[in-house]
């Protein structure tokens, strides 16, 4: 399996790390250097990676003056609790970008809003799991009626002639 490493620039590593573990309901933990962090998951799936403007001279990320941060990126994630996640962001930003709704594309609960750097955050439920349909029972050969002499003989045939 390969994964990406989404990689957005902010201005305090340390405040958004902290903010990004608030929004998930992650423990507070420091970020790994004051220039960048990595937000995982409980498996150690990296989530997203937090990286200082202008720190090691990447040029995509040198400057916020350069284009706004977040322009032609959404961050998407989705969470095993809504519900719970819904109350943590309420208590981290004063208003939604968008209120939760039902996203007609994904069939599932959503809601959007902006990290301290302006990046577009979306927050969606986890689907529910599809439940499956009931096997198809395949019939069971050994009740089946025998052939008769390893052959069965068809309608259209005509009985066998005996000679006397």
């Amino acid at each position: 399996m390969k994964r990406t490493w989404t990689i957005i620039g902010v201005s305090d590593v340390a405040g958004s790390f902290k903010w990004y573990h608030s929004l998930f309901g992650q423990p507070e933990t420091p970020p790994g250097h004051h220039d960048f962090g990595q937000i995982l998951d409980t498996d150690g799936t990296v989530l997203l990676c937090l990286h200082q403007w202008g720190a090691h001279e990447h040029p995509s990320l040198m400057s916020p003056d350069e284009a706004s941060p977040g322009n032609g990126l959404l961050l998407f994630f989705r969470v095993d609790h809504f519900d719970m996640a819904l109350k943590r962001a309420r208590a981290l930003v004063a208003r939604f970008e968008e209120e939760p709704h039902m996203n007609p594309n994904t069939q599932t609960q959503e809601f959007s809003l902006r990290d301290p750097d302006g990046y577009y955050v979306a927050i969606s439920a986890l689907p529910a799991p599809q439940r499956k349909k009931p096997a198809r029972r395949r019939p069971n050969k050994r009740l089946r009626p025998a052939k008769a002499g390893g052959q069965i003989r068809k309608s259209r045939e005509k009985p066998p002639r005996l000679r006397g």
